[in-house]
């Protein structure tokens, strides 16, 4: 057995890695465990990454598909999913490149196995090693889930890793689920030319965004004609690897559509069932997250957790965050404060994108405080108008006697670049007076910002 680490990590994603680095720069000795074939993490490898640059791909495909509506002769536009395919790879490589130049930079030890807890302060690896450690980070991520619907785990379905490697263009799938990695690729599949069903159980895509603004989202996928349902019950799936079928009901009506291929997309589960966490005192919640309290401890207070294992919420700048609390406070770090979750920032690549920041109506409410908001249209803008771009408002909450800003929620063009206009302000704690005072140039997607401003202003005065 080798001499104890002072912190070893155990998953080299966005949180097991950028708490590595903390430890690393406090002079701690630190290992990091992983058995992934490339240790970059779900962001870099089959995330965040490969799935933005598809995105872009087809947010590029879909403006030359529309050349007549800016005065363009464009005569075709199509996708050319080797090409496509092999830029993403080149991308996603380089990005992979940098995180594996990084992890051997000598500032940590690397151990390519998987591990699991044999006491509190021990781990096996596969390979039958044995580690200790003084301080632990469990950062293992999250896997597909595949919940107990009638079929689905009998019959061949891709996931999110699927979609994001393809060469070529799928004649037909069917996608089963509303939330975000849902519609992104939805959206992508439709726009590369797939025929593309979406199936949601609940009344609304994106539902854990306003009935508002999801219905916006919706509306954009209806007209560029993917086959969107909501408020279902799937009751059946079958299928094999030449087709699927996808028996479901809406409004007391049953339903079937059929397609070549079928996309899980229905949500990730916590990595945590090969752990052993038990051996070392660390409890989970019924779903299997690493509970932890607002320092990123678990319940055995040596161990600590980040990123999609212990959510609240599965976001990479979270997991970040995350990650680098726990390596400080592990190591006495002073004036270091927990995560503000009232600062929540969350971006949708659809397009229109759908992004919030802050409090929204929703959480509010159901708290009892008092809030005022003022919406304003795209498709009552000068600037979102010319680039053809009408769907979608900007909404802007306050709190009513000094117009401090709560929270904001934008679906509409560049969603995801306009709410960091909020960021800074809303960490500072500014007031609608304290933007409005800012210069806003004309004609720009940012100054749509001032009309709510404006109006929340008025009511105050």
């Amino acid at each position: 057995m080798s001499k104890p680490y002072d912190f070893l990590v155990i998953g080299g994603g966005s949180a097991g890695f950028n708490a590595a680095r903390v430890a690393a720069s406090l002079g701690k000795r630190v290992a990091i465990v992983d058995g992934a074939k490339t240790i970059a993490g779900l962001c870099i490898l089959n995330g965040c990454m490969p799935s933005k640059t598809l995105l872009y791909s087809t947010e590029v495909l879909h403006l030359a598909q529309k050349g007549k509506t800016f005065g363009l002769r464009i005569p075709s536009a199509a996708a050319d999913m080797k090409a496509v395919h092999a830029r993403k790879k080149k991308i996603i490589g380089e990005f992979a490149a940098y995180r594996a130049q990084a992890l051997e930079s000598g500032n940590y030890d690397v151990y390519h196995s998987y591990a699991r807890f044999t006491s509190p302060r021990t781990v096996e690896l596969d390979d039958g090693r044995t580690l200790t450690a003084e301080k632990f980070l469990i950062a293992t991520g999250s896997k597909v889930s595949v919940p107990d619907i009638a079929g689905l785990a009998s019959t061949p379905f891709w996931t999110s890793d699927h979609v994001l490697d393809l060469d070529s263009i799928p004649e037909s799938v069917i996608v089963l689920g509303g939330g975000i990695v849902a519609c992104e690729l939805a959206q992508f599949l439709s726009r590369i030319g797939s025929k593309v069903t979406l199936i949601q159980r609940s009344k609304h895509i994106l539902k854990e965004h306003s009935p508002a603004a999801s219905e916006v989202v919706q509306q954009a996928f209806r007209d560029e004609g993917i086959d969107l349902h909501t408020d279902t019950r799937i009751e059946k799936i079958s299928g094999d690897a030449n087709r699927v079928s996808v028996t479901f009901t809406h409004g007391g009506k049953r339903i079937v559509r059929r397609a070549r291929y079928l996309f899980n997309a229905l949500g990730r589960d916590p990595n945590s069932s090969s752990l052993n966490v038990a051996a070392a005192g660390v409890k989970l919640s019924p779903g299997g997250r690493v509970l932890v309290n607002r320092w990123q401890q678990s319940s055995a207070k040596h161990i600590y957790a980040g990123g999609d294992i212990c959510g609240p919420h599965d976001i990479v700048h979270l997991a970040v965050a995350q990650g680098e609390l726990a390596a400080r406070h592990a190591f006495g770090v002073k004036n270091i404060k927990p995560i503000n979750y009232d600062l929540l920032l969350t971006v949708v690549f659809t397009e229109p994108q759908l992004a919030t920041i802050g409090l929204q109506e929703r959480q509010l409410t159901e708290s009892g405080h008092a809030f005022l908001t003022a919406t304003y249209p795209f498709n009552d803008h000068g600037k979102s108008i010319l680039m053809d771009a009408n769907y979608g408002h900007v909404k802007v909450i306050a709190e009513p006697k000094k117009g401090r800003i709560l929270g904001a929620e934008i679906v509409g063009p560049q969603a995801g670049e306009l709410i960091h206009i909020f960021s800074g302000p809303l960490a500072m704690g500014a007031t609608v007076f304290d933007l409005l005072r800012a210069p806003w140039y004309h004609p720009t997607l940012a100054e749509i910002l001032t009309y709510p401003l404006e109006e929340i202003a008025d009511q105050i005065k």
